[in-house]
């Protein structure tokens, strides 16, 4: 009774056209590392978590940065054509009925990932032709944190959390990033 309720609130919110295909895509991913919740997978952001570990290191070592500059963002389906991801290929064909509900907030928070670890990258290049490794450092410490916020709330969308970031959050961000030092 209780897996009732829980698939109903699920459900709530997918628009009438998207339900069956829904449905059916949800029995698909049983069983597998996909959530049956969002047909969406958590090992997407291993990517992201790649390049916030190379910027935890260029305060330390900032020949890092030339690591972080071949780091290129990754679509969904990109990131699981190259991965050793067991479902791989179920996972890319799910990303495609993905309900908007998730999908939609899931691709805007992506976007915001890729606009700050962008951001990041200039700032950081400047950071180290300026020579001041404790803004450096800062500014690594603090772009890291807002990664690591964006990965959570992709986290949270790819479990079914509706909380996404307000693009005046990232915004906000970038305008005090740039004015710090």
């Amino acid at each position: 009774m209780e897996d009732q309720e829980f698939d109903l609130s699920v459900t709530d919110g997918v628009p009438p056209d998207e339900l069956a295909d829904y449905e059916v895509w949800r029995v698909r991913v049983q069983g597998t590392n996909i959530s049956e919740k969002t047909l969406l997978a958590t090992d997407y952001l291993n990517h992201f978590n790649e390049i916030v570990m190379l910027i935890e290191m260029i305060p330390d070592m900032p020949d890092m940065l030339e690591e972080c500059q071949i780091w290129q963002p990754k679509t969904y389906a990109e990131h699981f054509r190259d991965s050793g991801f067991s479902d791989k290929e179920l996972a890319i064909e799910a990303y495609g009925h993905v309900p908007s509900k998730f999908r939609a907030p899931f691709e805007d928070t992506i976007a915001q990932a890729h606009q700050v670890i962008a951001h990041t990258l200039e700032r950081v290049a400047t950071d180290i032709q300026g020579g001041d490794p404790d803004k450096l450092r800062a500014d690594c410490q603090t772009s890291v944190a807002m990664i690591h916020r964006i990965i959570q709330v992709a986290n949270g969308i790819i479990h079914g959390a509706a909380h996404v970031m307000e693009q005046g959050e990232i915004d906000l961000y970038l305008c005090d990033a740039d004015n710090v030092g």
